[in-house]
C-alpha cells in the first residue's frame, strides 16, 4: 500500500510520495527534509498518533491509518537556506565514518520492506533519458562527490576540482559500458556540475541518464540506524532488457551505498584536497584498466570488487 501525505509548513504545502506502509515516521522525516530543508530532529509532525500517543520515529506509517493526501502540519525551523540544503552535502564525516557493510548486508538486501521500496522507485521515479541504452553493453554507475569531483575545495572553476583523467576514463569506459551518473544530491546540482566540467557535452562518450537523491531509498541497520543507499535494483527494474546484476558495476567512495547490491560495488579512494592531489591521483587510470580487464566476463557477480587492484596486477603479471 502506497502512502501519500501533504506536509503544511511555513505557509506552503509539500506533497510527499513514494512511501509505503512499512516505512517509518523516521523515514518520512528524511523525505520531508529533502523537500523542506528542515532536519529530521527539528521536525514536529502534528496529529500523527499511535495508540493515543504521539507516534515515535520507529512507528510504521501503515499503523497510523493515514488517508490519501492527508495534510499534516509541521513545526520546525530550517537551519540553512534551501539552496544550501540542495547543494552537495558535507561528506567529510561520511568518508571518515563509512562503515563495513559485510556484517549486515545479507539481511538488508533481502528484507521485504526494502525490496518494496525499490519496487516503488521503479514504478514512480521518472528517468530523463539522455541517450538510449546500447544492447550488449555493461552498466557503469558513477557517484560524483569525492568520486569524480572534489566538491568541498574552493576554486575559480569546476575543472580545477575535477578528478585527474576523468574524460580519459569515461572515454575508455564508454567502449564497453553504458555510463550512468548517480549522486545523493538534487538533479539541478547534478546537471549543473556535469555540464560545467564537460561530462554531458563531451563528444567522445555519452551519458545514458542521471539519477538524483529521489531514486535512493532508506534502509534500517541494527548498528547504524536509518541510512540512505543507492539500490541498483531501481535501474534493473526500469531497464530489465539491458541491465542486471550480472552486467553492472557501481563506483562510489562510500561503501554503504552498496548495501542493497554489495556484489556490484567498487569503493574508490575519495578525491579530496584537489589542489594538493591533482598531480598525484591516478585512481581513475587504474580503475579504467580494471573495467577493461573484466569487460568480457559474462557475469560480474563472480568477482569481489573489494580486491579490484589485485585483479589488475595479476593480469599485468600474466
Amino acid at each position: 500500500m502506497d502512502v501519500s501525505v501533504i506536509i503544511k509548513w511555513n505557509g506552503q504545502e509539500f506533497p510527499i510520495l513514494c512511501l509505503g506502509a512499512e516505512d517509518t515516521i523516521g523515514e518520512l522525516k528524511v523525505v520531508v527534509q529533502k523537500a523542506t530543508g528542515v532536519l529530521p530532529q527539528r521536525q514536529r509532525l502534528l496529529g500523527l498518533k499511535y495508540k493515543g500517543k504521539v507516534a515515535e520515529d520507529d512507528v510504521k506509517l501503515g499503523l497510523l491509518k493515514l488517508k490519501p493526501n492527508m495534510k499534516v502540519m509541521m513545526m520546525g525551523s530550517r537551519e540553512e537556506s534551501l539552496e544550501e540544503v540542495l547543494a552537495p552535502p558535507p561528506q567529510d564525516d561520511d568518508v571518515i565514518n563509512d562503515f563495513d557493510i559485510e556484517e549486515e548486508v545479507i539481511e538488508v538486501e533481502k528484507r521485504e520492506e526494502n525490496l518494496a521500496k525499490i519496487a516503488r522507485r521503479v514504478k514512480d521515479y521518472r528517468v530523463e533519458m539522455l541517450h538510449a541504452p546500447r544492447p550488449g553493453k555493461k552498466l557503469l554507475v558513477l557517484d560524483i562527490d569525492y568520486t569524480l569531483f572534489d566538491h568541498r575545495s574552493c576554486a575559480e572553476s569546476g575543472h580545477e576540482l575535477m578528478r585527474p583523467f576523468l574524460h580519459e576514463f569515461l572515454t575508455a569506459a564508454y567502449i564497453h559500458y553504458d555510463i550512468v551518473i548517480w549522486s545523493a544530491t538534487s538533479m539541478k546540482w547534478i546537471e549543473t556540475k556535469m555540464k560545467e566540467i564537460g561530462v554531458t557535452t563531451n563528444p567522445n562518450y555519452k551519458v545514458t541518464f542521471m539519477l538524483d537523491s529521489a531514486a535512493m531509498i532508506t534502509v534500517f541497520t541494527a548498528k547504524y540506524g536509518i541510512v540512505e543507499v543507492k539500490p541498483l535494483g531501481v535501474i534493473w527494474g526500469k531497464f530489465p532488457d539491458f541491465y542486471s546484476s550480472s552486467n553492472s558495476i557501481m563506483v562510489d567512495d562510500i561503501r554503504r551505498n552498496f548495501l542493497m547490491n554489495p556484489q556490484n560495488g567498487l569503493k574508490i579512494k575519495p578525491f579530496m584536497k584537489a589542489h594538493l592531489n591533482r598531480d598525484k591521483d591516478r585512481e581513475l587510470l587504474k580503475i579504467s584498466q580494471y573495467l577493461d580487464d573484466i569487460a568480457s566476463l559474462p557475469d560480474l557477480t563472480v568477482l569481489n570488487h573489494k580486491y579490484w587492484e589485485r585483479y589488475s596486477c595479476k593480469n599485468e603479471e600474466d
